[in-house]
């Protein structure tokens, strides 16, 4: 008892749910969302359960849903079930596996919640959840906000066993003598957030054992931190910031008198795609005399020096084209500059390209019935050649170093929805070319005059 008892505290504490409005339960099968749906009717909470079945793990993934049926009735709880094609959701948007069904995921949830009349929808995040995603924010590189953890509250995504240690909710699925399914992939350490778990973890609890109330303890008080951090931006923004009909306009010289005026830069403009280095490249060149005319750019705004003044405001609006490419013309003209050559006459050797301007693929690229190129946009992914993975193309744009205006200007070809050449960076690993094939695709990004 003492542990749905806490898991009301904090739902009350959190203000995470009222009982005037029922609450739609994402039900997996697993432990965690069993105890979740458990625990929220236990304290008479009116629940509808939803539960994915994404087919990617076969037998276990039917398994899945029959078991979430079978407790749905024992529980006397609606269940609605959701059947998803993740291959092409994943060809459509050129996204990760596990990307695709997160999303698919999420707009179902959204959607059920508004035609149910949910107030919220309850997933099964924990503590152990929250450890393990700081730390990965951590190593990726991140400052209070990431190291603050997962919230609470995400609009409608409640967490009510977010201060709840995994060991916890066995324990209490145990005592009810309550089954669950467990997910064989769990198991694989293939992904970075199963190897914290499986390995980084357990090492670190067998040397230190109280760890895991350390880490938490440590997670609370960022979180407050970041809250209080949040507050006093905002206090010295609002000090700094005046808006126009045109963006936003920030007093250079009030500004340089504030000791960390880069970060609170970076904070002020980071919602409008500005990163650090650019902030304080701006911080240099107003030290330097307010330096008027210095432009600095991201995908959706322009941050300009005009005297004492820093001006953002959003770039033009232009509508955004996408070009449909032919590529069985090596005459063709598109506004990416590709050239096209069919080879038939010469077996294919990794010299013939490099990977970057000059790309070949499988002549089965052909067939496909929807060639175009376009630019980027926030979100895209793709799979490089020679990796297993897929990959942000803002993260390779990241690691090539390039500057705002190169990554809107480069191209990207896209093959039914999947990207599969960031033209002149980066070709994916689709389309592959069999060494000694005698039939297949060179294209080669031309020089213009």
């Amino acid at each position: 008892m003492d542990f749905i008892r806490d898991i009301s505290d904090f739902i009350s504490c959190h203000q995470l749910l009222n009982k005037k409005k029922p609450v739609l339960v994402a039900l997996s099968g697993g432990a965690d969302s069993v105890a979740l749906l458990s625990v929220l009717t236990d304290l008479g909470y009116h629940c509808e359960a939803a539960h994915c079945n994404f087919h990617l793990r076969g037998d276990e993934a039917d398994r899945d849903e029959r078991f979430a049926v079978n407790l749905c009735d024992k529980l006397g709880v609606m269940l609605h079930v959701a059947h998803f094609d993740v291959d092409s959701h994943k060809k459509a948007h050129g996204v990760s596996t596990e990307m695709a069904c997160r999303e698919l995921r999420y707009e179902w949830f959204e959607n059920l919640r508004k035609e149910r009349g949910c107030q919220a929808i309850a997933v099964g995040h924990h503590a152990d959840d929250n450890i393990e995603t700081v730390i990965l924010n951590m190593l990726r590189g991140t400052g209070i906000h990431g190291m603050a953890g997962i919230k609470p509250r995400n609009n409608h995504v409640v967490r009510p066993f977010l201060e709840t240690p995994r060991k916890q909710i066995l324990e209490y699925l145990d005592n009810k003598g309550q089954t669950f399914v467990t997910d064989s992939t769990n198991s694989e350490n293939d992904f970075k957030r199963n190897w914290v778990r499986n390995v980084v973890l357990p090492t670190i609890y067998g040397r230190y054992p109280h760890a895991q109330s350390t880490l938490m303890g440590t997670i609370h008080k960022m979180a407050q931190c970041d809250s209080l951090y949040r507050e006093l931006v905002n206090r010295a923004a609002n000090d700094i910031l005046h808006y126009t009909q045109d963006g936003h306009v920030i007093n250079g010289r009030k500004l340089l008198q504030i000791e960390n005026c880069t970060q609170l830069l970076f904070e002020i403009t980071r919602s409008f795609g500005f990163n650090h280095e650019q902030c304080a490249d701006a911080i240099t060149a107003l030290r330097q005399g307010f330096s008027s005319g210095k432009k600095f750019f991201s995908c959706s705004h322009i941050m300009a020096l005009n005297r004492e003044n820093i001006e953002v405001s959003p770039l033009k609006e232009t509508p955004e084209k996408e070009y449909h490419i032919d590529l069985n013309s090596r005459e063709s003209q598109n506004a990416a500059n590709i050239v096209a050559e069919r080879i038939t006459d010469a077996p294919f050797t990794p010299t013939r390209c490099n990977g970057t301007t000059a790309v070949a693929f499988n002549k089965k690229l052909l067939e496909c019935e929807s060639l175009i190129i376009r630019h980027w946009r926030q979100g895209d992914r793709f799979r490089p050649f020679g990796m297993k993975g897929s990959k942000l193309v803002s993260d390779l744009f990241a690691d090539l170093k390039m500057g705002e205006r190169e990554k809107r200007d480069t191209w990207l070809l896209v093959a039914d929805g999947q990207i599969v050449w960031v033209v002149g960076r980066r070709a994916a690993q689709a389309f592959t070319v069999e060494r000694d094939a005698t039939d297949y695709l060179l294209l080669k990004l031309a020089t213009r005059d």
